[in-house]
């Protein structure tokens, strides 16, 4: 068999490997989304139109669906941007008793689901928690004053305390590979713990930064366990207002509009993420 041959039959039996995969990917994934693409594009009234996308997007409830899920995702970056570096630098850089355990723990956190992040955070601040419980204890008041978690401060919250362990795990790995011989050159010349964070470990740290908030931020806009069981009252949010047109108002073609919107969103932030991630890696 000469060699062109063979190139030839190993390329076919690549295709012929890449086969089931590609069918499971089209049977389980490509399929059920072209359904719901094919379904915005049919109104109750019948026939193929845009009529449904000129609906929902000219609505009202949509328009508030879209800003309340656009700036909840910002704001949740930003406090895990931010949260996230602090607690990184302290894992990273401060030694303290147990620094290795709660390094381990931020991975093990990663696994958890968000709604049992916003249970626990149900127990303490919710409206018969712990938090409100000690205020009625201390002051024999009726109620206590901690009522945020059913507002979008609350919800906020939520979404900051699940997320920020995605942008320290990264920003772990940037610190572990850091060069400490320019900190303690720093240190040695006196410079403070401030403006060494600040002019030598955040421009190295910048690139997992980036990637870590990208990843927030897409999984940010597709939350929908948090805004669920926190039951924040007027919150709704791309993904609530999928499960409120399909469930409650068996709106189908509605939903599939909000659902197709929401994707395309999220796919061009993943499209960012992928972009940056590649450079943070280079």
């Amino acid at each position: 068999m000469s060699a062109g041959n063979g190139a030839a039959v190993r390329s076919r039996a690549a295709y012929l490997w890449a086969l089931p995969p590609v069918a499971l990917l089209a049977l389980f994934f490509l399929y059920p989304l072209a359904l719901v693409v094919q379904q915005s594009l049919q109104p109750d009234t019948g026939g193929t139109s845009l009529e449904p996308y000129a609906d929902v997007l000219a609505s009202a409830a949509f328009r508030e669906a879209l800003w309340t899920t656009v700036w909840l995702a910002l704001a949740a970056t930003a406090g895990c941007l931010v949260l996230g570096f602090a607690l990184a630098l302290v894992i990273a850089f401060v030694p303290f008793p147990g620094a290795r355990a709660v390094a381990r723990f931020v991975d093990v956190f990663l696994s958890f689901p968000s709604f049992l992040i916003t249970l626990a955070l149900l127990f303490v601040y919710g409206t018969v928690g712990m938090a409100n419980g000690a205020w009625t204890d201390l002051t024999g008041d009726a109620e206590g004053p901690f009522r945020f978690l059913t507002t979008p401060w609350g919800v906020l919250l939520a979404e900051i305390t699940y997320f920020t362990p995605f942008v320290m795990r990264p920003l772990l790995a940037a610190f572990s590979q850091l060069d400490t011989a320019q900190i303690e050159a720093a240190g040695s010349l006196g410079a403070r713990a401030p403006r060494i964070a600040r002019q030598i470990i955040l421009p190295e740290a910048l690139p997992a930064l980036a990637a870590g908030g990208s990843l927030v931020l897409v999984l940010c806009l597709n939350e929908f366990g948090i805004v669920l069981f926190t039951g924040a009252k007027g919150v709704t949010t791309l993904p609530t207002l999928v499960y409120g047109k399909a469930i409650l108002e068996s709106d189908y073609p509605g939903a599939c509009v909000v659902a197709v919107v929401n994707v395309l969103i999220s796919v061009g932030l993943y499209g960012l993420y992928r972009v940056v991630s590649r450079r943070a890696r280079a």
